[in-house]
């Protein structure tokens, strides 16, 4: 019998990459297909990934860059914690366990081989619009992490094949189980494929992977050495967390030289009352994004890209909050300030291949019927983020209306909307002129006017409404976003009632300018 190889050569690393990546996407597209909501099945919230029995990242899908560096960053420590059995899943949804906020809840399966050896893990992380919060929509203006929902540290949810609906029951009622059967069912059909792909190997999937850790991380090095050696700093400033606390500093410090990175948010405010702390884990989301953008197209993206990069948050800060802090914002809306951040300083390293910063914020609007006098909870529950304008960079303009950095969702359809929930959107429309002047101008954000056809609460958590997004190279800082209701102006973070035929007005950020006139 002819010997193994001990690598694949270049053409056979390169379908082995692609192989993983699209089992990733057949994750996906099993996941938005199965899903019963529109958060799930129209907006694509959602992320799909394989790990190695370490827990490290080996291949993703290009879905939500918030969810996937999260996982990357915890995954080694959930993996570390738990039994592991042929047939069974774990699900978890602690920001402190390797979450990221409540409604993100994520599915864990192993992989074994006919052996019985553990090789691997496929992993779905999915947004779910009704978590058990204390408001309709799951994302509250939250000053606790008991407020937002139900905690989930690693749980068996599937054992020997089977869902333990029991367990579900407990959480959240009878019927409310489509969306974690549709994850299941997406990281059945992973094991399925990745065991296509390992069978096809002409080697052990260890050593493969081992190969393609490395291959990502000499890349990493040689695109790191390239850039200019010094120290690189910026601060940037949250709008506030609702609570009082309002000018709050992301400040970053990034060292340059060699082939790694040191990347030091010393100096940025201490965690507060409101819900946009984060845990480290979404603040190494918001680097590994930026330094991704960074590297060539062709590079996977696994653990090995990472791994040059060393980062640090002080213990307590906004960007490394403890329990039981509230963090339901901190997910979606520090993780932007954060890459801001990060960007600013690298401007000053490569100014050329930064943009200037877009919007900032997801606007996150989540609303639902009111509970009644018997305290049951809302009949449904809507959640949407909403797009805005990307900053203009030295080779053209922002792009208008679309997600940007550390969410890559779409919107909810007009008519999927209409269909599931009582409203009706009076307007949908660019905000014109909403983008920074410059050589080249920022991209426009969006106008969405809701009317409420029921009673109902909603909460908005958003920002970029009194610090606008930046420009670059003498551009233009753009429009900073606004909230209405019945033509008053809202503040950027609050819950309110609403009654038949209230109307609640999201005009989102642009994106800054580039370049002077």
């Amino acid at each position: 019998m002819a010997a193994q190889p001990s690598k694949l050569d270049p053409v056979k690393l390169g379908l082995f990459v692609s192989r993983l990546e699209s089992v990733c996407e057949e994750m996906g597209a099993v996941l938005q297909r199965a899903a019963f909501s529109p958060n799930i099945k129209d907006r694509l919230d959602f992320s799909c990934a394989i790990f190695d029995a370490r827990g490290d990242l080996c291949a993703q899908a290009a879905h939500i860059p918030v969810h996937l560096g999260s996982m990357a960053y915890a995954m080694a420590d959930i993996v570390s914690a738990c039994e592991w059995h042929a047939g069974d899943m774990v699900v978890v949804n602690d920001p402190f366990l390797g979450g990221t906020h409540l409604p993100d809840v994520t599915v864990i399966a192993p992989f074994f081989d006919e052996r019985g050896e553990l090789l691997a893990f496929i992993v779905n992380r999915a947004h779910h619009a009704d978590i058990g919060a204390s408001t309709p929509g799951s994302m509250p203006l939250s000053q606790h992490l008991d407020e937002e929902g139900v905690v989930i540290p690693p749980t068996r949810l599937v054992r020997n094949g089977e869902l333990d609906r029991d367990l579900l029951n407990s959480w959240f009622g009878e019927g409310q189980h489509g969306d974690f059967i549709a994850q299941i069912s997406a990281n059945r059909s992973g094991l399925v494929r990745l065991a296509e792909v390992i069978a096809a190997l002409p080697l052990p999937f260890p050593n493969a992977v081992s190969q393609l850790q490395d291959y990502a991380e000499g890349i990493a090095r040689r695109r790191l050495a390239e850039l200019p050696a010094g120290a690189y700093h910026f601060t940037d400033y949250m709008d506030g967390d609702g609570f009082g606390h309002s000018r709050l500093a992301i400040a970053v410090s990034i060292r340059l030289g060699g082939d790694d990175v040191v990347v030091d948010f010393s100096g940025s405010a201490a965690q507060v009352a409101g819900n946009i702390n984060c845990p480290l884990s979404v603040a190494a989301a918001a680097v590994y994004y930026v330094f991704r953008c960074l590297m060539p197209n062709e590079v996977p993206v696994c653990m090995g890209l990472f791994r040059p990069i060393q980062l640090s948050a002080p213990v307590g800060s906004l960007l490394n909050a403890q329990r039981p802090a509230a963090v339901a914002a901190g997910n979606v809306e520090t993780s932007m300030r954060i890459t801001d951040a990060v960007l600013g300083a690298l401007a000053q390293a490569v100014p050329e291949l930064i943009p200037a910063a877009s919007q900032g914020s997801m606007n996150n609007v989540a609303m639902g019927g009111l509970r009644n006098a018997r305290g049951e909870a809302a009949t449904w529950n809507y959640y949407e983020t909403i797009a805005g304008g990307m900053g203009a960079h030295a080779d053209g303009q922002g792009l208008s209306a679309v997600q940007s950095h550390m969410t890559n969702t779409l919107n909810t359809p007009v008519e999927s909307l209409e269909m599931h929930y009582p409203l009706r959107i009076k307007r949908y429309a660019l905000r014109k002129q909403s983008g920074g002047s410059g050589q080249f101008v920022g991209g426009e954000g969006v106008i969405r006017e809701f009317e409420f056809l029921a009673p109902a609460q909603f909460t908005l958590l958003t920002e970029r409404r009194s610090i606008a997004p930046w420009g670059l190279a003498g551009g233009g800082d753009a429009q900073p976003g606004r909230n209405m209701f019945n033509g008053q102006a809202l503040p950027a973070k609050v819950s309110m009632h609403a009654n038949i035929g209230d109307v609640l007005t999201i005009e989102t950020p642009g994106g800054g300018g580039w370049g002077g006139l």
